[in-house]
């Protein structure tokens, strides 16, 4: 599980690729959503330009895990400075709450995340065939045990430096794409390899993207790996 202060997150935008992304940022607020069980989740939310409106064309959603952490609004950190700067090309609206739970691999958890996005979806105009979860780390394990739970939710996953855990994942039908780094000193780059060539062997729609010589914490260095992921989503997603 790795652990960041908001301030180190944001750092992670000052790399020479991202300088040279140039594309509009998009709205980001703040808050919450009071859920069915009594308790109150903090999320952010990214909003394109043009996403909202009554003519306004359906959008994908993309659901954003973070890494561990406890920092308030610890999601929107890193949905700004890691995933929104990835999947900016997307247009997409994007969503990041702050794990409700000890990890996201728990039925709570899994509960306000779909209670989330379908308060996300009645709000703005969402594509429902187009809804991608996502995460690094303890994120990333969240990405797996959600894909694996949820295919009628989600249309793809992207996990960086993430395990599955005791998740099966082979019960993952979506479209998955895997990045990590054989380097990575936290979670070992061998489950990751060993999901890929598992599922690869049943000809899943999967692909694993290596990092050589990343450390854990360089989350940054994901940043050009996750908009490759990106593109091959949505090659998948338009061939349907």
């Amino acid at each position: 599980m790795s652990v960041l202060p908001r301030a180190a997150l944001l750092l992670a935008l000052a790399t020479p690729q991202l300088a040279a992304q140039t594309a509009a940022l998009p709205k980001v607020t703040e808050t919450t959503l009071a859920l069915p069980d009594g308790s109150v989740m903090r999320y952010a939310i990214s909003l394109p330009a043009g996403a909202d409106g009554a003519d306004a064309d359906p959008r994908p959603l993309v659901v954003v895990l973070h890494p561990g952490g406890r920092t308030e609004y610890y999601g929107s950190s890193f949905m700004q400075s890691i995933v929104e700067p990835g999947l900016r090309s997307w247009g997409a609206v994007m969503v990041a709450p702050d794990v409700p739970d000890r990890s996201w691999a728990t039925v709570r958890s899994e509960r306000a995340v779909l209670a989330l996005i379908e308060h996300v979806i009645a709000q703005h105009p969402i594509d429902r065939d187009r809804i991608l979860v996502t995460g690094y780390s303890m994120g990333g394990g969240g990405t797996w045990y959600m894909a694996a739970r949820h295919p009628a939710v989600f249309d793809g996953a992207i996990v960086m430096a993430g395990s599955p855990g005791s998740t099966d994942v082979t019960a993952v039908t979506v479209p998955l794409y895997l990045i990590h780094s054989p380097d990575d000193e936290v979670v070992p780059f061998a489950r990751a390899e060993a999901a890929y060539e598992t599922l690869s062997a049943r000809g899943h729609r999967v692909e694993l993207r290596v990092l050589p010589g990343r450390t854990h914490y360089q989350m940054g260095a994901y940043v050009p790996a996750l908009r490759v992921a990106g593109e091959w989503m949505l090659e998948r997603w338009s061939a349907r």
